[in-house]
């Protein structure tokens, strides 16, 4: 379905019904990552998957998509859906912007999943890696998306999924330069939101993965020490819904029932 938002078309997805479940898809993906994963949650809850700013069949908005822009955009489906409360699963990029979302309204959250995600902005370094992939983008997109999609998954993982790989890269390739690098900006200068995990009333849950190549698995597992957070932990790379598949739609389905 498309909505219009400032002149931009947005696409989303709505099935099911029941609780409103919110699945926010990470960089360079798009709502087809969910797919697998609808018809068992969308059983008992109604399940909203959108593209975010400059993906899938999302239109660009500018040249820098701040998480804050992006949850603007989840903030004016949900309405347009008159869906007060929701509860949020985000993945990586995702999760970003599901932080910025509760920020500006935590009543509108029964919970919240950040999954191979983070509360937390860039570090400075991070930040350099990020202009250093604006460049590289800007030189040849395709060759990143290439490039990058790959180094998601932890190594011993890229022959195991190499047809789950090749399908992703189909899909990122889809996605236009400019959405790339406005999504990249827009991590850049991110917001610190650590304290919403500690200070907010709705449920939360963290994946998180022991060969994550893009997150810190030590410091995210220790910032959750004793906190009501519930932590679960995989073994793999980045993209849990791929690499520990079964674990994690048991997680989600777990998390999204007890709330």
């Amino acid at each position: 379905m498309i909505l219009e938002y400032k002149g931009v078309d947005i696409f989303y997805t709505d099935n099911g019904k029941g609780n409103a479940v919110v699945l926010l898809h990470g960089f360079l993906e798009n709502v087809t990552m969910w797919e697998p994963f609808i018809p068992i949650l969308s059983k008992k809850n109604r399940v909203i998957c959108i593209d975010l700013l400059g993906h899938g069949q999302t239109g660009c908005l500018g040249y820098i998509h701040s998480m804050e822009l992006m949850a603007d955009v989840v903030e004016t489906v949900l309405k347009h859906l008159k869906i007060r409360r929701s509860i949020c699963i985000g993945h990586s990029m995702g999760g970003y912007v599901a932080l910025a979302f509760a920020e500006k309204n935590p009543d509108a959250l029964k919970g919240l999943c950040l999954m191979n995600s983070t509360a937390n902005a860039d570090t400075p370094e991070k930040q350099k890696n990020r202009d250093r992939a604006i460049i590289a983008v800007k030189q040849n997109h395709k060759r990143f998306i290439r490039m990058a999609i790959s180094n998601l998954f932890r190594p011993k993982n890229r022959t195991l999924f190499s047809e789950q790989i090749k399908l992703l890269k189909k899909e990122a390739l889809n996605t236009p330069l400019q959405g790339i690098v406005a999504a990249l900006e827009g991590m850049k200068i991110r917001k610190d939101r650590e304290v919403l995990l500690h200070f907010t009333p709705f449920k939360k849950m963290l994946i998180v993965s022991k060969k994550d190549p893009v997150l810190d698995y030590n410091t995210i597992v220790s910032k959750a020490e004793n906190t009501d957070i519930e932590v679960v932990i995989f073994p793999d790379g980045h993209m849990s819904h791929i690499e520990n598949k079964t674990g994690f739609s048991h997680s989600i389905m777990h998390f999204v029932e007890n709330i």
